[in-house]
């Protein structure tokens, strides 16, 4: 289970553009959640989340349809 996982990751939208510097602290938090149970992918069903959380982290992060295709295969 992810520590504090009901908490944005600091993309939501345009906020990630509109205050940066709060948009980045909650993604240094999110990312050190995340990287605890070091995982070997994370997956979600937002883009928005997809992309900022992959820009603070050497962990692959899919869309979860992506996850299941690659299951399905």
């Amino acid at each position: 289970m992810v520590p504090d996982s009901h908490l944005c990751c600091g993309s939501a939208g345009t906020y990630s553009i509109l205050e940066p510097q709060l948009s980045q602290r909650l993604l240094k938090n999110k990312v050190a959640a995340l990287e605890s149970g070091a995982p070997e992918v994370v997956a979600t069903a937002n883009i928005g989340c997809l992309t900022h959380i992959q820009s603070g982290t050497a962990i692959n992060v899919k869309h979860w349809i992506n996850v299941l295709d690659e299951k399905l295969i």
